[in-house]
């Protein structure tokens, strides 16, 4: 079994101490909420973009970023994690700054609603909001869907949403450690349930605030492991991660993207835990991951 670096264990050591405890200790949604934003934040500035503006996407907010002034450039649907129930526009600000720098397309960030307060539907519905607002602001541009976590399923959900509705065209999905399967069944769910950042504990809470209703726990637009149809999709860039309790979520996700016959290129990293993404300052791994992704999809979207 693969066990972390020291230096990769010193990571999470340090992500886990600031992270709230939740599904144990805390489990009030205004608590945790709080303890998550009183979290220290690393003295760096951020990533200079050339635009960043708040916007409204027919009543859902949108972080619209640029980093080059080209009337033609493609166009990223990012949708954040934090387990359909954490994170917003600030927390994945970093993130989406560097998609933009690193590939030269217009990056829209979704702030969609998240549970418990508005659990599923919600969330896909704000997404497919603004996809439709993305479309019709950006007429004529290819456009990509991406997310990591909780928002790597909405991703997904919107490339079938848009399969099923006759658009917008989505030309590219970008799965970053995609969170996929509310059974928790697959055998990476116990082998890195904890110890590794994200835990079971964590998975059980996200999911049942986002899901209370059982029926929707086979719904492939809350669960798109338990999609029958995947054919018709657009082609996939899957990253997966070792010590990750969602790593079989992400590995099985893309197994059936490719019998269904969707092009996928699929990374694992064996030695990187949830999130690790997010970390490329602290990780070299991480930084070439980053550089890894983000080429993928500058050339999926045939960037100048």
């Amino acid at each position: 079994m693969t066990r972390p670096s020291p230096e990769v264990q010193a990571v999470i050591d340090l992500a886990t101490a600031h992270f709230p405890p939740l599904g144990t200790e805390m489990t009030d949604i205004a608590e945790v909420r709080a303890f998550f934003a009183a979290r220290p934040q690393a003295a760096v500035a951020p990533l200079p973009v050339a635009h960043v503006s708040d916007e409204d996407a027919d009543g859902v907010p949108v972080r619209v970023y640029h980093d080059r002034v080209h009337d033609d450039a493609p166009v990223v649907l990012f949708c954040h994690g934090g387990g359909f129930v954490l994170c917003d526009l600030d927390s994945h600000d970093g993130f989406c700054r560097a998609i933009a720098d690193a590939t030269g397309a217009v990056i829209v960030s979704v702030d969609y609603r998240r549970a418990p307060e508005h659990p599923f539907p919600a969330a896909p519905k704000d997404a497919y909001t603004a996809l439709l607002w993305t479309a019709r602001t950006y007429p004529g541009r290819r456009i990509a869907v991406a997310g990591d976590s909780a928002g790597a399923n909405l991703a997904t959900v919107l490339t079938l949403l848009s399969r099923d509705r006759g658009g917008p065209a989505i030309a590219f999905q970008a799965l970053y450690y995609p969170m996929l399967d509310p059974t928790r069944s697959r055998p990476s769910h116990r082998e890195n349930g904890q110890g590794y950042f994200l835990t079971s504990d964590h998975l059980r809470w996200y999911w049942d605030g986002y899901l209370p209703e059982s029926a929707d726990r086979a719904n492939p637009c809350a669960a798109p492991l338990a999609c029958a149809d995947l054919s018709g999709l657009p082609a996939a860039y899957v990253v997966t991660a070792g010590l990750d309790p969602l790593r079989d979520d992400g590995l099985a996700y893309a197994d059936a993207l490719t019998a269904a016959g969707v092009p996928v290129e699929a990374h694992h990293y064996a030695g990187m835990f949830h999130g690790f993404l997010s970390m490329a300052t602290a990780l070299p791994e991480a930084a070439m991951a980053c550089d890894a992704a983000f080429t993928a999809l500058r050339k999926a979207l045939d960037v100048d």
